[in-house]
């Protein structure tokens, strides 16, 4: 059965004068209008669309792609709002209506909010701002026994939704509540942005704590390409090394110093970096990838000449004998000097 607010991918089967009947495996059909019929297309023939209810409450047919689709949240724009709610522009010809019930606050014309698509109790779709109702704040499974949603590392969507004091919550995979912390945000985001996210931790109270860099090594693998992108782009030299300031490094690359120096630890590992004292180059010479300008450790050059006098003369030791050694050799008829 046809439900509105998915996408479908149906098979064209009869072509009228007001447009292209469509139907799915079992045989029920929907209308696409003729102005967006396909050119050339057969009976027979595939066609991805997006079934919605027109003006009349009448299932039909759509090629355009809306901005989100049921139980899943958008960042919208209000087009008009009047004595019953509010209308929202989801790119379809039809707006999408919020009633005054399902606004958190009282929305205005010309502003943006995130919206979640659901459908009253007559199957109509209409968008929501009370996000809380249909996003969890524990990601654990429904079913006793059977695995958690999620694991540290995995890729999911996130929309920004709202900025706190500790950092961004976020909306992930249109389901779940995360925290995007402060320390974890190294580039410029906003709320209703759309972007891709990375599971920090699960925490042992089934809330998630996201980042925007890959976790562990695939962050070091990630970010190492786009270190050798930026080498090959700027000449086979780059003025940022382990010594360079945060701040720059995140202008660069969006990234933590800790990340950025991970990255660049594992390209001369691998040998296709030079760590130089004011930069990183490509290795380009047989042996040039062994070389570092780091030193090895820090250990201080031996003191010779007058350092060694001096260190002759030092008090002595609590508790240790000294012993005074006579500079000529043995061989010599001297005599010993004892304390």
């Amino acid at each position: 059965m046809l439900k509105p607010g998915l996408f479908y991918t149906l098979t064209a089967d009869d072509m009228l004068s007001q447009g292209l009947y469509l139907k799915d495996e079992e045989g029920e059909r929907v209308l696409l209008p003729r102005r967006q019929v396909p050119d050339n297309i057969q009976t027979g023939d595939s066609l991805k669309v997006f079934v919605y209810l027109d003006s009349d409450d009448r299932l039909i047919a759509t090629t355009d792609r809306p901005r989100a689709q049921l139980h899943q949240v958008a960042s919208l724009q209000v087009k008009d709002v009047n004595s019953t709610g509010a209308f929202l522009d989801w790119g379809l010809p039809k707006d999408l209506f919020v009633p005054f019930a399902e606004q958190k606050q009282r929305l205005e014309a010309g502003k943006t909010c995130l919206v979640y698509i659901t459908e009253d109790n007559t199957g109509r779709l209409i968008g929501s701002t009370r996000l809380n109702r249909f996003i969890k704040d524990e990601a654990r499974s429904d079913w006793p026994g059977a695995p958690a949603p999620f694991t540290q590392g995995d890729i999911v969507r996130l929309i920004i939704a709202q900025r706190t004091d500790i950092g961004y919550k976020a909306v992930v995979n249109d389901e779940y509540w995360g925290v995007l912390h402060e320390s974890q945000i190294h580039k410029a985001i906003r709320v209703g942005q759309k972007t891709e996210g990375y599971i920090r931790r699960v925490r042992d109270d089934h809330r998630l704590d996201l980042s925007l860099e890959p976790i562990g090594h695939a962050r070091a693998d990630a970010l190492a390409n786009r270190i050798m992108k930026k080498l090959v782009e700027s000449g086979g030299q780059l003025g940022l090394s382990d010594h360079s300031p945060a701040d720059l490094i995140e202008l660069h690359f969006g990234v933590s110093k800790r990340a950025f120096k991970m990255a660049i630890g594992k390209l001369f590992k691998d040998r296709q970096i030079v760590i130089e004292a004011d930069g990183i180059r490509i290795a380009d010479g047989p042996g040039d990838e062994r070389r570092s300008a780091k030193p090895r450790n820090d250990r201080k050059p031996a003191q010779t000449g007058k350092a060694d006098k001096k260190a002759e003369k030092a008090p002595k030791a609590a508790g240790r004998k000294t012993v005074y050694r006579n500079p000529k050799s043995q061989s010599e008829r001297t005599l010993k000097l004892k304390k």
